[in-house]
């Protein structure tokens, strides 16, 4: 009794949140109130006066050893200088700070590593400071909105007028994106002012706030915008463009705030730290916090697919086109046996036979689940009972087997619901008549052990058989999976609904907003089997040159926070994936908006006539009316019919996604219809024209339930804005794609029927929201188990990533460039001569190897004499001392700037380019790793193992392809410059 109490007295965990911030918002209000009466200096005095407290936190930046070394006196003391006023602005939190600092390289450098120790402390005592100013901060940026209402600004090459201050909803949500959590604010609560709070008092710390928008249109536009407000209290703002160049991009992010895509963002990251060779290169500065607006978009429906940077590579015969032909021909001889089955179920429920007329229909559901006779049967609820019966009878534990002698009568047998296609024994004997083996992956186990046995063989003869047996089973594995893609691409992805073609390029539909993902392509082959499929150039035998998941890439951020309108049923993947917790913001005004129970249909066809029938009501007395469709093809068909009845509309889909922000704010007019697929043109507001409120507000009309409640919820949202009136409906049939692969057929079917009637009798409809809620968490489970799958084994590639760009980045930035050569060849000298002495045999070994090695690798020769008689650890120590001592006198002629350079060259090239190696074993390894599902071994924990010794392996090559460039570096600027000498 007392625990069920406790809520009601405490309130909920939200509410809690909200009471702790609502005393802060007073006393916002309270200060801004007060600096009403101060003139814009004022502002711009507090400004400066805190980024001069924050800029105490800064990284120190200072010449490196080898500069100091090379600097004047007069050059020295000036650096000196500046060290000590660094030092005396933290003289009161770190007492024991160097003071009076001697212009010498020996005083600089203990400087600098005191300042390397208390480094650590900043970013704690960095919070502390911004969490004290905050309510002046947030006031400031408030008073600096006030100021600015009635001005003209330039956005997108127009004159706009500034008519926005803070409400207190707005600052809540501020506050709450500073504290790290996503506000969810309703559409047109006004998410891109509330975002200026938290970037404000964040930039003000020097390090640079990642502002992340859903496409380059709104990245522009709010940089211009909220460029303003920011330019006005004095900080600097920076946009990225698609095609900008690195000098502009450099400059973009030495800005206070940048604002830009998360691909930008993402593949700025990847060329970084996976391709610059110099710290020139590198255009960003670090990650201190990023502010995604539409996070749910971003962190969620963009997550989907990595980012990839690739490069050609020599091109050959693709084995999608090698396959191609004979998929096609599968697939229509598939199409003729369901054409048979489909007449079949219908003579055999003429003769009244329903049990052969069910499993005819599982059977046609199994081989083409988008069949058009099967579809029209679906129509009859009747029909959907027997079919669910018969699935229900063959998912029983005793009828197990006999679904798959039922698939086996097919080709390949589709599972719609799972995004997946099984080629069955059929199929295979007619792609594969002379070789039933080919499509059967060997455990290569036993084969190794049989090799290993075999005394008659060689060491290097084993390795050769081991190697040979490799590459017949990757050769066989990749055939499976090249048919099994193809199979996907042409039963599974439908052109104009899960991508579009223009331009010879195949380009992905994102489900959730319609919009395309240039760039952005299918991995596993899949993107690359499509554009076999419809017959474009495929775009494939590309290296690798970085990859990174967009989950992985925003964990890099110290601050990571967002804004959504729809964050709620999706609370449990940000925890878990990025640690953030949602807070729903009240809305500054009570919603009007009136949800409309959903309108059912049988068919798409008697669904769309409905869609045009409430668009005719709705037109004709004016009330504008937003079509919402889950893909390009439905959007191009409810444009015909509503042409055919002669409404003029506008049409808003992947196609035509560079005008969605114009098309989208002129929807709230009077008279106005727009189509548009999904949340295209997201991120702008639809304000409603005059006269509309009279009229009854924007009418919103969803053609489809999508897979997710959030993007229901989005559609619906569309309308309402700040208080406004508006309404919302979903018209769905049963074969919609939810309907059809996620909910319960024979329970839809049956409540539809009631709904039917008793709209016939008394015109009361029966909500099937309970039913399709149901089906819709199902399918939010499965997305949500998809892109866990996908991180999880980009976690693995992430630790390999994080251990290789720190060495990178070790390269690039460190003070002694020889120090690392040293450990570089130490290394590698270490690894390999450690590895021959535990090969030998105890009592009688074998040098030979040892000395080859160390002939041509190193250019040493060993006494086989001293080899025999000398401890391994001594001679080890020997030998990495005489190849030091050789490296340095090899290159005591040449410039320090141009070793220095070089080396970071050579030791840059050998990682890069092994590292491009890894990247193609390890995508290698991934598709082949699902196929030991069947041998009851987990792909994840098989992927982890056998990354690991992959990732092993590149380790000790990078050492030693390093040593190998660092000593014919040495060797060759010792010739370069003994020659020139001479001459």
């Amino acid at each position: 009794m007392i625990t069920w109490s406790l809520p009601k007295i405490l309130g909920g965990k939200n509410e809690r949140e909200l009471k702790k911030i609502r005393p802060i918002v007073r006393r916002i209000n309270e200060i801004e109130i007060s600096l009403q009466g101060e003139t814009a200096e004022k502002l711009t005095m507090l400004t400066r006066k805190w980024q001069e407290h924050l800029a105490r936190y800064h990284p120190l930046s200072a010449p490196t050893k080898s500069e100091l070394e090379s600097y004047d006196t007069p050059a020295l003391e000036k650096i000196a200088k500046t060290l000590e006023s660094r030092f005396l602005a933290l003289a009161d939190e770190f007492p024991a700070i160097p003071r009076n600092l001697s212009a010498t390289v020996d005083s600089i450098e203990k400087a600098k590593a005191f300042f390397q120790e208390i480094e650590s402390h900043f970013p704690s005592a960095r919070a502390k400071y911004l969490q004290k100013i905050l309510p002046e901060a947030y006031a400031v940026v408030k008073n600096a909105a006030r100021r600015l209402s009635g001005s003209k600004i330039v956005v997108n090459g127009h004159a706009e007028t500034w008519q926005m201050v803070h409400f207190d909803v707005q600052l809540i949500g501020g506050v709450a994106l500073h504290r790290g959590l996503i506000a969810e604010m309703q559409t047109g609560e006004g998410k891109t002012l509330v975002a200026t709070l938290p970037v404000y008092l964040n930039a003000l710390t020097g390090l640079g706030v990642h502002v992340v928008t859903v496409n380059d249109y709104l990245a522009k536009r709010d940089s211009e915008w909220m460029g303003a407000l920011f330019g006005f209290l004095g900080l600097t703002v920076g946009c990225l463009e698609n095609q900008m160049p690195p000098t502009k991009r450099r400059t973009a992010y030495a800005c206070d705030i940048t604002y830009g895509t998360n691909s930008e963002f993402g593949f700025d990251y990847l060329r970084d730290n996976g391709m610059a060779t110099t710290k020139d290169e590198q255009v960003q500065r670090g990650h201190y916090m990023a502010i995604i607006d539409e996070v749910d978009s971003v962190l969620i429906d963009d997550a989907r697919t990595p980012l990839i940077i690739t490069g050609a590579s020599e091109q050959g015969p693709h084995p999608f086109d090698i396959h191609k032909p004979k998929i096609e021909k599968l697939v229509r001889l598939q199409t003729e046996l369901c054409n048979q089955l489909a007449a079949d179920a219908k003579q055999a429920l003429e003769k009244g036979d329903t049990s052969a007329a069910g499993l005819l229909l599982l059977k046609l559901k199994l081989g083409q689940p988008r069949h058009r006779q099967f579809l029209r049967f679906m129509e009859k609820p009747e029909l959907r009972r027997l079919l669910e019966k018969t699935e229900l009878r063959y998912q029983q534990q005793a009828f197990r087997k006999d679904i798959f002698k039922l698939k086996e009568q097919l080709y390949f047998a589709i599972d719609e619901k799972g995004r997946d296609a099984d080629l069955m024994e059929k199929g295979r004997i007619f792609l594969a008549p002379d070789d039933p083996d080919s499509f059967t992956i060997p455990d290569i186990g036993p084969n190794f052990a049989a090799i290993d046995a075999d005394a008659s063989l060689s060491r290097e003869e084993k390795k050769i058989a081991k190697q040979k047996l490799h590459e017949q089973r990757n050769a066989r594995a990749g055939t499976v999976h090249s048919i099994s893609q193809l199979l996907k691409a042409y039963c599974l992805h439908e052109r104009d609904v899960h991508y579009v073609v223009r331009d010879g390029k195949v380009t992905i539909i994102d489900e959730s907003t319609g919009r395309e993902m240039e760039g952005r392509r299918w991995s596993d082959g899949l993107h690359q089997a499509v554009e076999a499929k419809e017959n474009v150039a495929v775009e494939d035998e590309n290296h690798t040159f970085a990859t990174i998941t967009i989950q992985n890439y925003f964990r890099l951020y110290e601050k990571l926070a967002g804004m959504t309108g729809t964050g709620e049923t999706e609370a449990a993947e940000f925890h878990d994936i990025y640690q953030l917790d949602v807070l729903p913001i009240p809305t500054n005004a009570p919603s009007l908006r009136i949800d409309e129970n959903d309108q059912i249909f049988r068919t798409r066809r008697e669904k769309f006539q409905a869609v045009i029938s409430a668009v005719e009501k709705a037109h004709s007395s004016g009330q504008p009316v937003l079509i919402g469709t889950a893909s390009v093809e439905a959007s191009e068909t409810l444009s015909r019919m509503l042409q055919r009845a002669k409404i003029s509309h506008t049409v808003l889909n992947a196609k035509y996604h560079e005008q969605e922000a114009a098309i989208v704010a002129l929807a709230g007019e009077a008279g106005a219809v727009t189509v548009s697929t999904n949340m295209a043109g997201r991120g702008t507001d639809i304000k409603l024209g005059k006269g509309v409120a009279e009229l009854g507000g924007l009418f919103v009309i969803g053609t489809e339930r999508h897979s997710s409640r959030r993007v229901d919820r989005q559609l619906r949202g569309r309308c309402s804005r700040q208080g406004d009136p508006g309404r919302s409906q979903f018209f769905i049939s049963l074969e919609d794609d939810l309907m059809r692969n996620h909910s319960a057929p024979g329970q839809i079917a049956s409540t539809m029927e009631q709904s039917i009637s008793a709209a016939r009798k008394d015109g009361k409809v029966i909500s099937l929201g309970k039913l399709v809620e149901t089906a819709q968490r199902q399918v939010e489970q499965q997305d949500y188990k998809n892109r866990k799958r996908v991180l999880d084994f980009d976690d693995v590639m992430n630790l390999q990533r994080e251990i290789v760009y720190g060495q990178r980045n070790e390269i690039l930035n460190t003070e002694d460039t020889r120090k690392l050569a040293h450990e570089t060849i130490a290394e590698c000298i270490t690894c390999r001569m450690q590895g021959y002495f535990s090969e030998m045999e105890q009592f009688d070994p074998d040098f030979e190897p040892l000395i080859q090695w160390a002939e041509s690798s190193l250019g040493i020769i060993l006494d086989p004499g001293h080899l025999k008689t000398a401890d391994p650890r001594q001679l080890l120590a020997e030998v990495v001392d005489e190849i030091a001592e050789s490296y340095d006198q090899r290159l005591k002629k040449a410039p320090r700037v141009l070793v220095e350079q070089e080396e970071r060259r050579a030791m840059l090239v050998a990682i890069d380019s092994l590292w491009q190696e890894h990247l193609a074993d390890m995508d290698e390894l991934r598709e082949g790793v699902y196929l030991r599902s069947q041998g009851q071994k987990d792909p994840l924990v098989e992927y982890k193992n056998e990354g690991f010794k992959l990732f092993q392996k590149l380790m000790v090559s990078v050492q030693e392809q390093a040593t190998g460039y660092l000593l014919q570096l040495a060797s060759g600027l010792e010739n370069y410059f003994s020659s020139a000498k001479a001459s």
